[in-house]
């Protein structure tokens, strides 16, 4: 099957077989994938949680409004953007891409100026809205891979942010939950995976200039 087929067969999966669980390498591949997605200037202004644990996935399904994919699911994927992106995150990154290109640092000076003057030029509450854009990203990607094993995944937008931040320890570690994943295997009685996909027609939804 070619990607667009694979993507044809995926849908935000709304029940989940609690039974299945994805193999080790199966969630492997796609963390790997998450960890390749672009971002801003190669920033990465987010983490990624991978919660497994029950009695935490319990209490996160009171935050998620009692949604069962947070349950059933094999994993939860929650995109947590950085809330202290500053001049220190900046030069982090850049002492990173020295180390990873085998590169003198000195020789970054330029782009590290950029990097800096990019985050400097920005209001904490811009700097939220820039990182929570990149974690988007992330998720798409995320979507992607997993329809590319025929991975069942439910992004989430409903749930209450606080209160996952709260169950998480988020915001001790400088984070904010921007929006989530739910992975597994579909319920054979999930009447949604037969629905049609529906979509704008192409039409209208491209624009050819």
């Amino acid at each position: 099957m070619s990607l667009v087929d694979k993507l044809n067969w995926r849908y935000a999966t709304k029940k989940f077989d609690s039974s299945k669980k994805l193999a080790a390498d199966k969630l492997q591949n796609i963390l790997d994938a998450v960890q390749l997605a672009p971002s801003s200037i190669g920033l990465q202004h987010y983490r990624v949680l991978v919660v497994e644990d029950a009695s935490i996935r319990e209490k996160l399904k009171l935050a998620g409004y009692g949604q069962s994919q947070i349950t059933d699911a094999s994993q939860v994927i929650v995109f947590a953007a950085e809330t202290n992106i500053d001049e220190a995150f900046g030069r982090k990154y850049i002492d990173n891409v020295a180390t990873t290109r085998g590169v003198p640092r000195e020789t970054l000076a330029g782009f590290e100026s950029m990097v800096l003057n990019t985050i400097n030029a920005r209001t904490p509450a811009e700097l939220l809205v820039w990182a929570q854009k990149q974690a988007y990203i992330a998720l798409g990607v995320l979507v992607t891979a997993a329809a590319e094993q025929d991975i069942d995944v439910c992004p989430m937008e409903g749930f209450d942010p606080a209160g996952f931040d709260e169950v998480l320890g988020l915001k001790e570690k400088g984070l904010t939950a921007t929006v989530i994943a739910t992975i597994g295997y579909r319920a054979q009685d999930d009447k949604m995976s037969n629905a049609a996909k529906v979509r704008r027609p192409a039409e209208e939804f491209f624009i050819h200039i």
